[in-house]
């Protein structure tokens, strides 16, 4: 997928703009990585026309007592931007509102950063955001990002920064009424690989119709992410907080719906997992993943609402979820260990244990199935496989799989040194269940689904008309 770039207007273009409009007027705010985004404001010229103040406060004493402290006790934070934003916008109104045009349209640009640290391999992260009136008087709206710097550098992360915040601020004011548009230019100017947005927050007057979950998909599609993580109380997750110092159990899934067969194998796969060595219910992490792509890598172009629905019934049932663009497990598995360094467990099925020794699905590989299994197994990562039914009738395991011949002692390496591991069923009728035939069930009226999906599933669906539901004939 190619790089979006919406706007042809520079970083510059794009400051002088805003500072020539003097109804425009606001103040920044950036802690942890210099005065970047005000820096651009000021090299465009005309800057008075727009920032009433700049202002850093590196010392904690001092930034304390201007911002409060925020209940998580960190500095970069979401809570932290959003104390900032909300303390600069009201002092912009209180001192300069009463004396400029009735016609301005106040903000403020928040960003509290951390850089790359001389000798340190910190996590190199920033949370950035704008509280801003989309017309005069207005009660503002808010937006918030979550950014993590790749340059490894602090110059270079700076000012990939200074040009985010510009983008942001312009965004806001002309691209208010598009917010896909608002993502698709928050990298204008910036080159792929630099910059990853993993999470984005739209509030407030113009924004009330905006699904947060929807719109962070949106985040995948324009290629500023390449996942999206959703707590189990349905709010956008930012991986770094949620994977820190975790082990992580996955499934993937279409979950469309989830089924008492999805759960059962969530919940054994967390059975096994939970007896691994230094792993428990409290160091772990249990996601279900869905991912955009169909075996080959391409896109399904599943609508976003879609997906938001799948989302919804897995969080009704408690579960942490993520959406993504990954095909091979080999990649989901290193998405996960740039966060964490425990154990990462894969729950899968006999299908989806066939397909990893299934040499088509790597293509593109240079080192082929070699190289995807030295990616997959390097280090604390292991596959649980939930068994099958074949069509006799009788349970398989999946020390019964059928490799290929000249795989088979790739197999059996895998199998020798514990990197594939067996679960159980609960139950052999759960093999029953098929999604597809819910699907059809519930939008035809036919009853007798609702008994293969959870009842917290079955209520929300029933409730909420998901997937075209239709009631009941009489």
């Amino acid at each position: 997928m190619e790089h979006k770039n919406v706007s042809s207007r520079s970083t510059s273009q794009k400051a002088l703009r805003l500072n020539l409009d003097d109804k425009k007027y606001g103040t920044i705010v950036e802690i942890g990585a210099g005065q970047e985004v005000a820096r651009q404001f000021f090299l465009a010229g005309a800057a008075a026309g727009t920032i009433a103040k700049t202002m850093s406060a590196y010392d904690m004493k001092f930034s304390d007592a201007i911002y409060g402290v925020q209940e998580d006790g960190r500095y970069v934070s979401k809570a932290r931007v959003k104390a900032m934003m909300a303390q600069e916008f009201d002092l912009v109104l209180e001192r300069v509102s009463d004396v400029r045009s009735k016609s301005s349209r106040y903000f403020a640009y928040a960003a509290t950063v951390a850089a790359k640290s001389f000798g340190r391999q910190n996590e190199c992260h920033a949370w950035c955001g704008i509280r801003i009136q989309m017309y005069p008087g207005a009660e503002p709206s808010n937006i918030k990002v979550h950014v993590r710097m790749k340059d490894d550098n602090s110059e270079a992360q700076q000012q990939a920064l200074g040009v985010l915040g510009v983008n942001l601020i312009y965004a806001a004011y002309y691209y208010f009424e598009n917010p896909k548009m608002i993502i698709d230019s928050l990298t204008d100017s910036i080159k792929p690989g630099r910059l990853e947005i993993d999470s984005i927050e739209f509030l407030g007057p113009y924004f009330e119709d905006i699904d947060n979950r929807a719109i962070n998909l949106h985040l995948i599609r324009s290629w500023k992410t390449r996942a999206i993580m959703f707590n189990a109380d349905g709010s956008i997750g930012v991986p770094a907080e949620m994977l820190y110092k975790k082990n992580v159990l996955t499934i993937r899934g279409s979950f469309r719906p989830v089924t008492n067969l999805n759960v059962d194998m969530i919940e054994q796969g967390k059975k096994a997992f939970y007896e691994q060595q230094g792993v428990d219910e409290g160091n772990t992490i249990a996601i279900a993943e869905i991912s955009l792509n169909d075996a080959r890598g391409h896109d399904n172009h599943v609508p976003e609402e879609d997906l938001v629905q799948r989302v919804r019934l897995l969080n009704q049932l408690g579960y942490n979820v993520m959406v993504s663009d990954y095909t091979r497990y080999f990649s989901l598995r290193a998405y996960f260990r740039q966060y964490t360094k425990m154990q990462i467990g894969i729950v899968v099925g006999m299908i989806n244990l066939k397909q990893i020794f299934d040499e088509e699905s790597y293509v593109g590989v240079e080192g082929g199935i070699l190289e995807g299994f030295g990616k997959l197994f390097p280090d604390n990562t292991r596959m649980f496989i939930y068994p099958e039914i074949n069509a006799e009738g009788e349970l398989r395991e999946f020390t019964d799989v059928k490799v290929p011949e000249h795989l088979r002692f790739l197999y059996r390496h895998l199998l020798e040194n514990d990197f594939l591991a067996g679960i159980d069923t609960s139950n052999v009728e759960l093999f029953k269940i098929y999604s597809r035939d819910i699907l059809k069930q519930l939008r035809s009226g036919k009853g007798g689904w609702e008994e293969n999906v959870p009842k917290a599933v079955a209520d929300e669906i029933i409730k909420s008309g998901l997937f075209g539901f239709k009631k009941k004939r009489r």
